[in-house]
């Protein structure tokens, strides 16, 4: 039974989710603050975290866990009343997996959830292959889950390395960005077509010189088309 941990200090918003979680089969676990959740010895399956806590904010959270061992692979959903662009591309760079705007659907939230763990604790990516993908010069291993662009190993947090993964098993298909939702995050929302916009658009930052294999289609998504692959 996965370990989910809440760190919300609205105890309602915590009280609904945790009781939400634990009815879906998960162990929730709230905390109203930073320093409950460090001092706990709950190691979670899946973070929600809000931004705005009141000793600590949630980015500073973010960049604490992405930094230390064995953190990078956490899924780790934002949860916010703040919606504006700046604040969702400030936490997907940083590395959350997800994020919703308060106020929001307990279905939704549960069905993001459910995505999330599915992806991590299939500890590899979206298609069951596991031999090393390259195209041109970015070299993909799902096994190690490392990513090589030219020679070079780049980092990439969970979700860029799915959504990665994905298009390069696709090569020169046009993916819509439904399509890019419900095969990486693992549901299709209206509106959320910005998640994908804004994760194209970290990866094409990572690929640096090799950022010309993604490409846009207009009036349908997004598509990866290279030379060799191999």
């Amino acid at each position: 039974m996965p370990d989910i941990v809440i760190i919300e200090d609205d105890a309602a918003i915590r009280k609904l989710v945790c009781y939400a979680l634990d009815n879906d089969g998960y162990r929730a676990h709230g905390f109203d603050t930073a320093e409950a959740f460090h001092g706990s010895d709950v190691q979670p399956d899946l973070l929600i975290l809000d931004i705005m806590l009141p000793d600590e904010d949630g980015i500073s959270i973010l960049k604490k866990i992405r930094a230390r061992a064995g953190g990078e692979d956490l899924p780790i959903m934002m949860l916010t009343a703040k919606g504006n662009e700046y604040d969702k591309v400030e936490a997907l760079e940083l590395g959350a997996d997800d994020y919703m705007t308060k106020p929001f659907g307990v279905m939704e939230l549960l069905a993001r959830v459910k995505a999330l763990l599915r992806r991590a604790g299939r500890g590899q990516a979206i298609a069951p292959e596991d031999a090393p993908v390259q195209i041109d010069k970015v070299r993909l291993d799902p096994a190690r889950r490392t990513v090589e662009v030219n020679g070079e190993e780049i980092h990439f947090t969970f979700k860029e390395f799915e959504l990665l993964h994905y298009l390069m098993l696709n090569n020169g298909l046009a993916l819509s960005r439904d399509q890019l939702l419900e095969s990486v995050w693992g549901f299709a929302a209206e509106g959320e077509s910005r998640t994908v916009d804004m994760h194209i658009r970290l990866l094409r930052q990572k690929l640096g010189s090799e950022d010309y294999l993604i490409q846009t289609v207009r009036g349908v998504g997004y598509k990866l088309e290279g030379g060799a692959q191999t």
